[in-house]
């Protein structure tokens, strides 16, 4: 199998747009994600007899095949880039909402307990004390649904979009590997990097890890 240069060289731009078009599509969805987990996450911690239901509901959805779920979606929204991220995003709510809820789960009740003594409002001990504490956990979760995320944008190529995943069902046809090589190798470097970002970003939300590991 050989890699024809001329060829990656001739279609830079749409490489380059094909990657960018395939990070906003994975990123939007973790986005969303988040955006869901994070309030079903709080309820799942707080009211016990609804934590096995939210998290069993996500582990169902997490079941369905993507290109189901595509499929499944385009009466509703059509061959559109709202179908790709609506999709994506139900995946990555098994992993963020039980990562957030682990995350709220392993803040020490005195910390909790503390914050009630100095006469601070629950609302305010969540977004102060509890989140920020449970931030590591949360951003593990984070760091999987964005690969995932980043693998997954390619399925959507059967309704049309899949960034990334064009250049498979192009050297596929055409049995010609190169676009192939190139599609692969641009999605590892995406999540690699995104990835690497992530780290970074939590390294700076959580200047405690770092003292307490020093």
């Amino acid at each position: 199998m050989t890699i024809d240069w001329s060829w990656i060289a001739d279609h830079t731009d749409d490489l380059t747009t094909l990657s960018v078009s395939h990070l906003q599509a994975a990123l939007s969805a973790v986005f969303l994600g988040l955006l869901i987990s994070l309030p079903l996450a709080v309820i799942a911690h707080r009211i016990r007899p609804l934590r096995g239901f939210l998290l069993g509901l996500s582990n169902v959805l997490f079941t369905i095949p993507s290109i189901a779920i595509f499929v499944l979606l385009l009466p509703v929204s059509g061959l559109t880039r709202t179908t790709t991220v609506i999709g994506l995003t139900i995946y990555t709510l098994v992993v963020l909402l039980r990562n957030t809820v682990e995350g709220l789960d392993s803040v020490p009740a005195k910390t909790k307990e503390a914050a009630k003594a100095m006469g601070t409002r629950p609302l305010r001990t969540l977004l102060t004390v509890e989140l920020p504490l449970a931030l590591p956990v949360i951003m593990a979760g984070v760091r999987i649904a964005t690969v995932m995320s980043i693998s997954l944008v390619s399925v959507a190529t059967y309704i049309g979009d899949g960034g990334l995943g064009q250049l498979f069902t192009d050297g596929f046809q055409r049995n010609f590997p190169t676009p192939v090589i190139a599609g692969v190798v641009l999605t590892l470097l995406l999540a690699l990097v995104a990835d690497a970002l992530l780290v970074a970003l939590q390294y700076v939300l959580t200047p405690w890890t770092r003292k307490r590991g020093a």
